[in-house]
């Protein structure tokens, strides 16, 4: 790896272990970023692929739903690289969930949801936020969803990304004084190892995607690798409170 856009920037992705966020810890590396690999399950092996490639990282073994756990993680990764410059909230419960209607979803799978969608996003944040400001500045970058926009067949799922949306532009005035920039990414239906996972759960959702889009093929992780780096990076040093859509085409925003 040489050096890039990020060179000399320290980046937490939490779920960083598999599927999108483990391509996103991956691009951050390329382009220069030493790597916080944040995830439930293992994160070593990504972690490993990136220091294999040239780059540098650790990982961090993480429930974002403990605050003690994400404190834990950040504090291991501004005490191995001198602070943290970037935060992607890219943890989440997706593909695993069952589409039923409305009624019939349990409170308690409610509660799960937005604990590690919107809570554990929330607790990143502020874990994150001593090292930001000793650094003078950071930028967070939030894993959103266009079913915010459009709706789903996974009603709780589509209102904790409605609740990201509205977090990262409450956060964004709150924390633009501290030079933090917040900013979120809404990827399409995206084709990740969860999808794969889980091939019942999503195949109607996966059958339907392609053929929604402006750009006819599938959503794949490193779809969503570009727009994360352009707002974690200098080239959006004036941009907070937004959020890019990607998904081929299928919502305009």
């Amino acid at each position: 790896m040489t050096a890039g856009e990020l060179e000399g920037r320290v980046a937490i992705v939490t779920g960083g272990g598999a599927g999108i966020g483990r391509s996103i810890a991956l691009d951050l590396a390329e382009h220069g970023a030493k790597v916080v690999v944040v995830d439930r399950s293992d994160p070593s092996p990504v972690a490993a692929e990136i220091v294999a490639a040239g780059g540098e990282a650790i990982p961090a073994t993480a429930d974002v739903t403990s605050e003690t756990d994400l404190h834990a993680a950040i504090d291991a990764g501004a005490a191995t690289f001198g602070g943290i410059d970037v935060l992607v909230n890219n943890a989440g419960i997706f593909a695993s969930l069952q589409q039923r209607p409305f009624e019939e979803i349990p409170v308690e799978e409610w509660r799960l949801v937005f604990d590690i969608n919107v809570l554990g996003s929330a607790f990143a944040v502020k874990a994150a936020l001593p090292s930001m400001r000793a650094r003078g500045g950071g930028a967070v970058v939030n894993i959103a969803s266009t079913t915010a926009f459009k709706g789903s067949a996974l009603p709780h799922y589509s209102s904790s990304k409605g609740a990201i949306l509205a977090l990262t532009k409450n956060l964004a005035r709150e924390l633009g004084g501290d030079e933090i920039r917040v900013n979120a990414v809404a990827p399409g239906f995206t084709v990740s190892a969860g999808v794969e996972q889980h091939a019942d759960e999503t195949a109607t959702m996966r059958a339907n995607a392609a053929g929604s889009r402006a750009l006819h093929r599938e959503m794949v992780p490193n779809d969503v690798v570009g727009a994360v780096r352009f707002l974690a990076g200098p080239a959006s040093a004036f941009i907070t409170g937004q959020t890019l859509v990607v998904d081929g085409g299928a919502y305009f925003h």
